[in-house]
């Protein structure tokens, strides 16, 4: 497994397991799976209501949590819960995670923040992170944080290589891991004839094209899948390197293009919504 080396010195696999839109049982099914056959990081949050099942795919797993890179995220409606880290882990049935996000800049998001480097001063996680935190949330942020974040999580793709913010993330030697790395699954985004050709090359699909194409690029990369065909297609891509010509090439498909457009009302929205957390069993 490659790794990527945090701002921090902390080392975070660079391709894992994603689990946006599981179900518990699916979640518990596809982190036990991914880690049977060698996945090392595994993605959460409050909001997936999905940590109780993680932490129990995780331990049904032969991987141990030793070696796993385990994150999550604080929800909104938890950034003024003191109690909130602690909550989080108890869910997950460990004492540390190793990487704990900020999930949306809504809310209380500074007291939020707060409690992200109080847990890291506590041991309670490696490293911290913002998720979505994009344009004027991360320069606001930037002028308040104490600890620099180690990771953002935000949409990533090769229609929308967040060209802009990566300026921002290298002055503070921030590092970013993709969601919708596929592009929400656009097939026109699948279906280039430039990763149909590089599949062909490399005896790979145009989906483990643009996976290897986020690794290369020295992002993150965490698909999602309820299917462990797919889910072991998807770890299935650090055996072939995409050639810096091949790379320029897939530069020249930035079509400045995101599938997902965040409003002000959700953002308000965000803050007063409670995830309802799977009870404890």
């Amino acid at each position: 497994m490659e790794t990527i080396l945090l701002n921090n010195g902390v080392s975070c696999p660079c391709v894992g397991i994603g689990t946006f839109l599981l179900s518990p049982a699916e979640a518990e099914n596809s982190v036990r799976e991914a880690l049977d056959m060698g996945c090392a990081l595994v993605d959460t949050a409050n909001a997936y209501v999905n940590e109780r099942a993680v932490g129990r795919g995780i331990r049904a797993s032969s991987a141990g949590r030793g070696n796993v890179f385990l994150s999550t995220k604080l929800w909104p409606s938890e950034y003024e819960n003191e109690a909130a880290v602690d909550e989080t882990l108890e869910r997950l049935g460990t004492d540390r995670v190793d990487l704990l996000y900020l999930h949306q800049p809504a809310g209380n998001w500074t007291a939020g923040y707060r409690l992200l480097e109080k847990a890291y001063r506590e041991g309670k996680t490696r490293a911290i992170g913002i998720s979505n935190f994009e344009g004027s949330y991360l320069d606001e942020l930037s002028a308040r944080w104490e600890i620099v974040p180690q990771f953002i999580q935000v949409e990533a793709h090769p229609y929308y290589p967040q060209t802009e913010l990566r300026r921002t993330l290298d002055r503070f030697g921030i590092r970013l891991m993709s969601w919708y790395p596929l592009g929400h699954g656009d097939r026109a985004l699948l279906n280039e004839p430039l990763f149909a050709e590089l599949g062909r090359k490399y005896g790979k699909s145009p989906a483990q094209v643009i996976l290897r194409w986020h690794t290369q690029m020295g992002f993150a990369v965490i698909p999602g899948s309820r299917n462990p065909a797919h889910i072991r297609d998807n770890l299935d891509i650090l055996g072939f390197s995409l050639t810096d010509e091949e790379m320029a090439r897939i530069a020249g498909l930035d079509r400045n293009k995101r599938y997902y457009h965040r409003t002000e009302d959700q953002l308000a929205r965000f803050a007063d919504w409670r995830p309802a957390y799977e009870p404890a069993r």
